[in-house]
């Protein structure tokens, strides 16, 4: 770690004298040159201060520091989602790893007292909240940053997947394949004076009008639930003609449209094929496997951490993180050639 001696002595000045220009003492008599130059100097050495030196320890924040997990999801609704339940083993893991004490909100969870909040060195925040919340806790918590959410703005730190950029590769890839006649069954989120929308369905959409094939009908909307999925995919059955493929926004849609499909009497990918998104561990047991995008939700909660313990040693910007996806090839549609 730099010292303020060594600051001062690549100046040449006195270590009282770079001191007090670091701690903007008004009452010190120095030129604004040299005044520039200890700033300057402080900054390309990387000086950090007394307090943030003490906060890294070895790469990892010090077990002193507190922080929480607020989750857009009740317990009972992080079950029903595996994707979650491995955004928050990352989390967990990480701040093992870092020696940090994490306290665990959940949505309908009383958020803590103002006091209680300001006690925090940091918050980890999953998924989509609202605004008010949002801004509360960025009032009480001096820094937070979202997991598997980018909120609009650049003044919170986030990590994510870039699920627009990935639902096009997927539909190209299928497209590749052979498959003309598309279906979709998806979600359209807004978070009530925080906008922001799945991006999948967008992209869907766009991607399939820029080729031809777009058809209302057949791009459906409900929640992410095993139940939107199923009741979603009879509808698209009922169509005439029947898509040749059904893409849904993720791997619990898809185990709905998967037995929407087997009480027809219908076989995947014969009648009709099957791709999603999120790869949670159940999809390589369906029958058939299912194809789907990997989205690496332990890898968002690990970073979401490493991105706090960066601003709890002294980072003071922004940075946004986009997580890599991968594509997941089973036997629920048809591969694209390699």
């Amino acid at each position: 770690m730099v010292t303020i001696k060594e600051i001062a002595k690549a100046v040449g000045v006195s270590a009282t004298t770079v001191s007090r220009v670091l701690n903007y003492d008004e009452t010190l008599s120095v030129s604004p040159t040299k005044r520039q130059a200890i700033i300057e100097t402080a900054e390309a050495m990387n000086y950090a201060t007394p307090r943030n030196r003490n906060r890294i320890q070895n790469g990892a924040a010090i077990a002193s520091d507190r922080i929480a997990m607020l989750h857009f999801l009740a317990p009972e609704e992080e079950v029903a989602d595996p994707y979650y339940v491995g955004v928050r083993l990352g989390i967990e893991r990480r701040c093992r790893a870092a020696k940090l004490e994490i306290d665990k909100i959940y949505a309908g969870d009383s958020l803590a007292e103002e006091s209680d909040l300001r006690s925090l060195s940091g918050a980890v925040v999953i998924g989509r909240h609202a605004r008010e919340t949002i801004i509360r806790v960025g009032q009480c918590v001096p820094h937070v940053v979202f997991a598997d959410f980018a909120p609009v703005g650049e003044e919170f730190d986030c990590v994510y997947s870039d699920l627009g950029f990935a639902t096009t590769q997927l539909l190209d890839s299928l497209f590749l394949a052979g498959y003309r006649s598309f279906a979709f069954i998806g979600v359209e989120e807004c978070v009530v004076d925080f906008p922001v929308s799945d991006q999948r369905y967008p992209a869907y959409v766009a991607w399939s009008r820029s080729k031809g094939l777009f058809r209302p009908e057949s791009c459906l909307l409900g929640d992410l639930r095993v139940a939107s999925g199923y009741e979603l995919t009879r509808q698209l059955l009922d169509l005439s003609p029947v898509p040749e493929i059904i893409v849904t926004s993720n791997d619990n849609m898809a185990i709905g449209a998967y037995r929407a499909i087997a009480e027809r009497g219908w076989s995947i990918p014969g009648d009709v094929a099957v791709a999603s998104f999120n790869d949670i561990p159940v999809a390589q047991f369906l029958s058939p496997p299912l194809s789907s995008m990997r989205i690496r939700a332990e890898h968002i909660g690990e970073t979401a951490v490493d991105l706090l313990v960066e601003r709890l040693g002294g980072r003071d910007f922004a940075k946004r993180v986009v997580i890599a996806t991968e594509m997941i090839w089973r036997d629920s549609c048809r591969n694209p050639p390699r």
